[in-house]
C-alpha cells in the first residue's frame, strides 16, 4: 500500500528557491562588508593573522553557499526559509522525515541539477519524472511535497497518545483524564501476526497523517486498518473493530512496540 503525497510544482520550487538564493546573495553581501571593514581594520598587516582571516572568509563563503540547503533541509524539519515562506517541505519518498546525509546526497548534486543555468538539467528531470523529482532527489531518495497546515486536522496529540478530535474535546470538557495509548485491548497473538513493514506502514500513515486532506486520511487510515484486521484474523472477509481506523491502529503500533520492549 502507497501512501500520497501532495507533491509540489515545478513554480513553487522554483519561487522557494529564488528566495533562499535571495536569502544567501543578502549574507554574503554582509559577510562581504563586515570583511571589508575588518580588513581595514588590520591594514597592510601581513602574517598569521592576515591568513587567518582569508582562510575564515572563504570558509564562510563555502559553507553559505553549500551549507545553507543540507544544514537548514536537516535540521529545520526539511526546511528552509525559502520552503517555509512557500509552505514545501523534502521528506523521504517513504514519508519520514530527512536525515543529515540524505539532505546532504540531495544538495551534493545542486550544482548539476543547477547546469548550464537557472537549474535546467533539474527542470528537465523533474519534467521526466511522476513525482517532479530532480537528480539530487532521485540520488536521495526525496519528495518535496506541500504543507497542510491550514487544514483541520482530524487527531491531535494528547500527552503520549494521539485522540480524536472529537473525543479529545469533550474529554478537555468534562475531564482532564486521557485515555491511554493501546488501551483498545487487542489480542496478543492476533498482532504478533504482524511484522516490522506493518508497523513501518502505520508509523509513516501517522507521520504524514496532518499533511493529507481529511478525505484521503480516512480513506488510508481504514485500508491500512483493514489490511491490519486481514492479517491479524486469517480471514480476508475480515473488518476492522467499530470507531475510528486511527484509534485502532495506534492501538496496534503501541502493542507491537510494547511486545518489542519486553522481549529486550
Amino acid at each position: 500500500m502507497e501512501l500520497e503525497f501532495a507533491v509540489a510544482g515545478i513554480g513553487s520550487r522554483f519561487v522557494a528557491v529564488l528566495l533562499d538564493h535571495l536569502v544567501q546573495l543578502g549574507i554574503l553581501l554582509l559577510l562581504l562588508f563586515a570583511s571589508i571593514f575588518m580588513f581595514g581594520a588590520i591594514g597592510n598587516r601581513t602574517g598569521i593573522m592576515g591568513n587567518w582571516f582569508v582562510a575564515a572568509y572563504i570558509a564562510l563563503n563555502f559553507l553559505i553557499i553549500w551549507g545553507y540547503f543540507t544544514l537548514f533541509e536537516a535540521f529545520w524539519n526539511g526546511q528552509t526559509l525559502g520552503k517555509r515562506v512557500m509552505k514545501l517541505r523534502v521528506i523521504k519518498d517513504s514519508g519520514r522525515q530527512i536525515t543529515f546525509f540524505e539532505a546532504l546526497s540531495r544538495n551534493l548534486l545542486r550544482f548539476v541539477d543547477y547546469l548550464p543555468t537557472l537549474y535546467l538539467v533539474g527542470v528537465i528531470t523533474m519534467l521526466c519524472t511522476k513525482r517532479n523529482q530532480r537528480l539530487g532527489d532521485l540520488a536521495a531518495g526525496t519528495l518535496v511535497v506541500h504543507e497542510r497546515a491550514d487544514e483541520q486536522p482530524l487527531l491531535i496529540g494528547r500527552d503520549s497518545t494521539i485522540l480524536p478530535l472529537g473525543l479529545a474535546q469533550s474529554y478537555s470538557a468534562v475531564s482532564p483524564t486521557v485515555i491511554p495509548a493501546g488501551s483498545m485491548a487487542l489480542p496478543a497473538d492476533a498482532v504478533a501476526k504482524l511484522g516490522p513493514d506493518d508497523l513501518l506502514l502505520i508509523e509513516t500513515f501517522f507521520a504524514r497523517a496532518l499533511d493529507l486532506s481529511l478525505t484521503t486520511r480516512a480513506e488510508i487510515a481504514m485500508k491500512i486498518a483493514t489490511q491490519m484486521t486481514v492479517k491479524m484474523s486469517g480471514d480476508a472477509s475480515a473488518v476492522p473493530p467499530e470507531g475510528n481506523p486511527e484509534r485502532f491502529l495506534e492501538s496496534i503500533a503501541f502493542t507491537m512496540r510494547s511486545a518489542a520492549r519486553s522481549r529486550w
